[in-house]
């Protein structure tokens, strides 16, 4: 339920959607809203697939949560040290996951970009879209794996929950250049110890081209990221939830509690 909170203004602010769709979900938020807040009484326990979901959890519905990070399928990836000279966006093209961001970018650098995905924006895209920006559409999970392996880095410049595709880059070795907000605070680390990618801080063409910048002055560790991204494999995510679950199952006696709705 975001789009009723956090990011209204980036589903359905001017230009993100159809005009009757955004009067409507206008009209419909307030209403929305008391539902939500009303009916998040009725689960006995909150999890949040990162610690940006549970701060939302508290701050809104005033109920604690534990987080569980989802699975990530890291086995599906070796580690890569090839460099193509491109970087890579893989990602549905919807306005709020601001695509637009990178592609204005690479033309002010002459970067080249591969994006892979599709969506309704589409054709506004490939408008903004100079000639060292390739679309591929969705493609076969073989020809991603083989576009990560080949990148300089993956660009993430939306704000998410939390975020598959950093730590898919990642379980291959690849730098992530992302905005700094939502759950890319909790994979894209830039530590004197450990360093992942590249935050930005505001979403602008220049910050982006900034963190190009940066990213071409630091060394990453391609093995270092990777290790880091085995710590959201799905088995640590199966492992987690059943020992999440035993132990509430144990609270209750073993017994599924009574539910009034």
């Amino acid at each position: 339920m975001r789009y009723i909170w956090d990011q209204f203004d980036e589903y359905f602010g001017p230009g993100r959607d159809r005009f009757v769709t955004r009067v409507g979900m206008t009209v419909l938020r307030r209403p929305l809203q008391w539902w939500d807040v009303r009916t998040s009484s009725h689960p006995h326990y909150y999890i949040g697939i990162s610690e940006n979901v549970r701060r939302r959890i508290e701050r809104i519905y005033r109920r604690p949560a534990e987080v569980i990070y989802p699975p990530v399928d890291t086995g599906r990836f070796s580690l890569s040290t090839r460099d193509d000279g491109y970087y890579l966006v893989v990602s549905a093209l919807v306005p709020y996951k601001r695509i637009d961001l990178a592609i204005q970018a690479v033309a002010k650098t002459g970067d080249r970009l591969i994006v892979v995905g599709d969506g309704r924006e589409m054709d506004r895209l490939r408008g903004l879209a100079g000639p060292t920006v390739e679309f591929t559409g969705w493609i076969s999970n073989d020809e991603i794996r083989d576009y990560y392996a080949g990148c300089r880095a993956v660009l993430f410049p939306g704000e998410e929950d939390f975020g598959i595709v950093p730590v898919e880059a990642m379980a291959t070795g690849k730098p992530v250049i992302a905005y700094g907000h939502g759950g890319a605070l909790e994979t894209v680390i830039d530590r004197p110890d450990l360093r992942t990618g590249v935050l930005f801080t505001k979403q602008t063409v220049d910050s982006v081209v900034d963190a190009f910048r940066k990213l071409s002055e630091t060394e990453f560790d391609p093995a270092k990221i990777r290790q880091f991204a085995l710590g959201f494999d799905r088995e640590v995510y199966k492992s987690r939830m059943r020992e999440t679950v035993v132990r509430h199952w144990a609270e209750f006696g073993g017994r599924f509690p009574q539910v009034s709705i």
